[in-house]
């Protein structure tokens, strides 16, 4: 186990225990992934937050003015205990942690589709499709991510397997068969 997993899965499995008890689970898991968003979008939030400068009070009192109402007086209370602990600098990684605990207790397979375009809804479906067939279950979560450097094509990315359609992956296979010949 990864040494910040030691410090995350404590904080993930309790906080999903809590909601489990109080029946939140989908609401606090999809909190989590508004909150893990506006947490990496927003580097002076994350910044400010995880200042040794700011008493614990004042980013507690933070934390409720900009979350309550916003999410589940359960998470509040993760989010006011990272504070408190001097562990809300860590907050994505705790997050990240409970969504992959979810997903583990829940069958959800993870993929990554990153590709150099935006892709149409009708491509997100039948890509779903295959990667559903890939990732051998139908419970599925996809993420999707754009990176102009593939040139065209995407990149799939399900547990420990790798689909490289991209443009750039065949050029660096090309280079590398080309070396070789050499």
């Amino acid at each position: 186990m990864p040494l910040l997993n030691t410090v995350t899965t404590p904080y993930a499995e309790a906080f999903l225990q809590v909601a489990e008890a109080r029946n939140e689970v989908d609401e606090v898991v999809d909190q989590a992934k508004a909150v893990l968003a506006l947490w990496q979008e927003s580097p002076e939030l994350r910044n400010a937050l995880a200042s040794p400068v700011l008493e614990v009070d004042a980013k507690k009192a933070a934390l409720t003015k900009l979350f309550e109402g916003q999410v589940t007086p359960s998470f509040l209370n993760l989010l006011k205990l990272l504070a408190d602990r001097q562990r809300i600098g860590i907050l994505d990684a705790v997050l990240e942690r409970l969504l992959e605990l979810y997903r583990q207790q829940n069958n959800i397979a993870l993929a990554t589709v990153t590709s150099a375009t935006a892709l149409s809804e009708q491509q997100q479906s039948d890509l779903r499709s295959k990667v559903q067939a890939v990732a051998g279950t139908d419970k599925l979560e996809i993420n999707l991510l754009v990176d102009p450097a593939l040139i065209g094509g995407f990149v799939v990315t399900v547990g420990s397997k790798v689909i490289d359609a991209s443009l750039a992956g065949q050029v660096r296979r090309l280079g590398l068969a080309l070396a070789k010949v050499s």
